[in-house]
């Protein structure tokens, strides 16, 4: 049960940092197009790791901001959620966009020959 309760409040948390996020005033962070692609939560609810992706923007900069905003996320969270400890927030970058993309790029790089396109259309028709 308690696993199913975790489940809800990482998600619920996903979904408000991704709101509060579009509110940040630093310029590194609101022109970065930032996504958040995940929340987790500890069990005790003291800590957060945020992960999130970016269009643009230097990653250094970027991170930078949103260490720099921690305290006001937090604040708006403990506002918007009904917790009993608001969790200290810890941004982790997350690539798994960038990383899907160059593998998608890399199967679609790949030629078939003709000769194995005709053996495999052969099989299937036995």
């Amino acid at each position: 049960m308690a696993k199913y309760r975790r489940g809800r409040i990482n998600d619920e948390m996903q979904k408000t940092v991704a709101e509060i996020l579009r509110e940040v005033k630093d310029p590194r962070v609101s022109g970065a197009f930032v996504s958040v692609t995940g929340a987790e939560v500890t069990p005790d609810l003291k800590f957060a790791k945020i992960y999130y992706s970016a269009l643009r923007g230097d990653k250094k900069e970027l991170r930078a901001g949103l260490v720099s905003s921690a305290g006001f996320v937090r604040r708006m969270i403990a506002e918007k959620m009904n917790l009993r400890i608001t969790p200290e927030l810890t941004f982790i970058e997350d690539n798994s966009i960038a990383y899907g993309a160059h593998i998608a790029s890399l199967l679609n790089s790949i030629e078939i020959s003709p000769a194995l396109a005709e053996t495999e259309s052969e099989e299937k028709e036995q």
